[in-house]
């Protein structure tokens, strides 16, 4: 059992206890972060007189092997060894001597995990805006290709008003959008850097944790010792940003497997993105969108695991805070896997427009356009309203549709209808005529377009500076 401690101790560690201590075998996929926060400790060290420029370089030598023997496949992360921490300064020491046994001067594993916890969701919260891009830029596709789709928009799952393609896709962008602006919120706040809090009452070393936190490209130092071995507030943020993701992946595949339904037939997934039935040879199911929504409900679980583990605890450090790597990196992965096959399935997914835009004719969803012309006739809204709903029952009870009828059986209906009633209420009409900004007529949605491609483009620049730092 390799450790970072015992000198106090007079017995050997119960194994049992050992193991349920041991984090090894998930803070592993820190090792690189763990790597990182060393090498910039140490190069600060050497700076401040720490040690000394020859211990500097062996330190930083040997830590540069472990990483390229490690990645290699060299050298295995094994069990053996209690934490990340302790594997990397055990075989430091193993292969410099003396001089890696200076490594931890001035430190903790208390702000050492809480910096190698940070760099993690750090870089993460970069690919997780990567692949929000990915998918936005599909939206962004198919929303300019759809302009002139047209398709029924539903409220209560009920056909409501007509609108197109471009205009829906155009809701989820919005979504999506929302999703990386949190996530640069969530960057900004968080990149401080813990490094030199100690165990949480800082250190008698002459640490400059200034120069340490730009090696590492963080803002500045956190400002209080204590917070920052205790404060996971960024996790939970994180977490929280990638249910709301989950959430909107979750809506977006409830109305593609709607869609994909006999029923509907709105699009067709593609095959590489489809499953068969082991009974039913017909069957082509929807079970990346399915997943994607099922697995909503892991993140969540996510979220309130860590809000659970986290509600209780004394100021600063406690080992329940061991608790948040293994559901947050479960939940990072899984996130980018869905917004990856996600992506993949809309951007190979053909619509079928010529059914959409029969479903927008027959549900009525021109019904208020109907309403609104009697109004603009002189009928008072409320009478209109009456009109249209007496009208609608007659369709029903005649299986027809409102621009379907006769101009005499609209009259019988209210002899207000003259001819222009069916320009009026016809899906080009009905969509074209909504021209504020954020409505579905064309120049309103190629002026979003526009705004949006803005956004596109301005998510490289801010990444790019944030790489920089």
């Amino acid at each position: 059992m390799a450790q970072l401690w015992g000198g106090r101790f007079t017995k050997e560690t119960d194994r049992m206890v050992y193991e349920f201590n041991a984090s090894i075998n998930f803070d592993k996929k820190l090792f690189e972060q763990d790597i990182e926060g060393s090498i910039a400790h140490v190069v600060m060290m050497e700076k401040q007189g720490i040690i000394t420029c020859e211990e500097k370089d062996a330190i930083v030598k040997g830590l540069a092997g472990i990483r390229s023997d490690v990645e290699t496949g060299n050298l295995s992360i094994t069990d053996e060894y209690e934490d990340i921490h302790s594997f990397v300064e055990a075989n430091l020491i193993e292969r410099i001597g003396d001089a890696g046994k200076k490594m931890h001067t001035g430190r903790s594993r208390n702000d050492q995990v809480a910096l190698d916890m940070k760099l993690y969701v750090r870089a993460e919260v970069l690919h997780v805006t990567e692949a929000l891009r990915d998918l936005l830029e599909t939206l962004m596709r198919i929303m300019e290709q759809n302009l002139t789709t047209y398709m029924p928009g539903f409220t209560h799952l009920q056909k409501a008003q007509p609108t197109t393609l471009s205009h829906h896709m155009g809701a989820y962008f919005e979504m999506f959008k929302r999703d990386v602006l949190r996530l640069g919120d969530l960057y900004k706040r968080m990149n401080y850097c813990p490094l030199g809090a100690g165990a949480f009452a800082g250190t008698t070393y002459s640490l400059d944790r200034s120069y340490t936190s730009a090696l590492m490209g963080f803002e500045g130092p956190t400002l209080n010792s204590m917070d920052s071995v205790a404060d996971r507030d960024y996790v939970i943020e994180f977490l929280s940003a990638l249910s709301t993701i989950m959430m909107h992946l979750s809506r977006f595949s409830e109305e593609i497997i709607i869609w994909n339904s006999n029923e509907y037939r709105f699009v067709e997934i593609d095959d590489s993105f489809s499953t068969g039935s082991s009974i039913m040879p017909q069957k082509k199911n929807p079970d990346i969108a399915e997943l994607v929504r099922g697995k909503t409900g892991r993140v969540y679980g996510a979220l309130m695991s860590i809000l659970t583990t986290m509600k209780g605890l004394p100021l600063a450090y406690n080992k329940d805070m061991q608790e948040d790597k293994e559901v947050t990196f479960d939940a990072i992965d899984t996130v980018k896997n869905c917004l990856v096959l996600f992506n993949g399935m809309l951007s190979t997914m053909k619509f079928h427009n010529k059914i959409m835009e029969e479903s927008a004719m027959k549900g009525f969803t021109n019904a208020t356009d109907a309403a609104d012309y009697l109004v603009n006739k002189g009928v008072p809204f409320r009478d209109a309203h009456g009109i249209i709903g007496a009208l609608v029952l007659y369709c029903i009870e005649k299986n027809s549709s409102i621009d379907a009828l006769s101009l005499e059986e609209l009259k019988s209906i209210s002899p207000v209808f003259e001819a222009d009633i069916y320009d009026a209420v016809s899906l080009k009409t009905c969509v074209e005529k909504r021209l504020t900004i954020g409505a579905p007529g064309q120049k309103a949605m190629e002026e979003v377009i526009r705004i949006n491609k803005d956004f596109l483009a301005d998510i490289w620049i801010k990444e790019n500076k944030l790489q920089e730092m």
